[in-house]
């Protein structure tokens, strides 16, 4: 199965959340220009700085003000090496928060693309609004990078279980099961 070129793009943010260095929230995003990646980023320290994940949060008003966001730094990337954002796309995983939806409308991109509501500013959006930018949010189910073989592994392992297990603990272990592999979802008939 093809996916999706947001699916593509978002799942592309996903992955560089995981590069993330807070330990409130992992964020990632990704700048596209005419179905190519111009730049990605993450949220954490600025370079040579302590992490948070090293160093614990340094949390000002509720915000923690050791790390730039994901967001900004995509957006510095591109200007750090003469990249031009005027009528991007943006990916990025949570909502952006209002200063980096400033930042995103005066970096010229056009459309933001977003999976998770994330403190969702009413003012943010007002600005969005106003300055012509597209907000769309994109869902991502995160079975799409898992193949077919190794679901289908999942499924024999389960049917095996199910001999084995009663009927409680092998309901709990589908449950699990079900949130990272396609799977059937039916316990075999014995």
């Amino acid at each position: 199965m093809r996916i999706s070129w947001n699916q593509y793009f978002m799942t592309q943010s996903k992955l560089l959340a995981k590069r993330s260095t807070c330990t409130r929230l992992a964020v990632g995003a990704t700048i596209v220009r005419d179905k190519r990646i111009i730049a990605g980023g993450y949220n954490g320290s600025i370079k040579g700085s302590e992490h948070c994940i090293d160093e614990g949060c340094y949390v000002v008003d509720n915000h923690c003000i050791r790390t730039i966001h994901a967001e900004m730094n995509a957006i510095i990337q591109c200007s750090k090496f003469g990249v031009s954002t005027d009528n991007a796309e943006i990916y990025v995983t949570h909502f952006p928060c209002i200063q980096c939806s400033k930042s995103i409308i005066q970096a010229g991109i056009k459309k933001v693309y977003y999976e998770i509501d994330y403190k969702n500013n009413p003012y943010a959006i007002t600005l969005f609004e106003q300055a012509g930018v597209e907000v769309e949010q994109v869902y991502v189910n995160d079975q799409i990078l898992v193949s077919n073989e190794m679901s289908e592994f999942v499924n024999s392992l389960l049917e095996k279980l199910a001999t084995t297990l009663d009927e409680e603990e092998y309901n709990g272990i589908l449950v699990q099961a079900q949130k990272y592999f396609q799977i059937k979802g039916k316990k075999p008939s014995l």
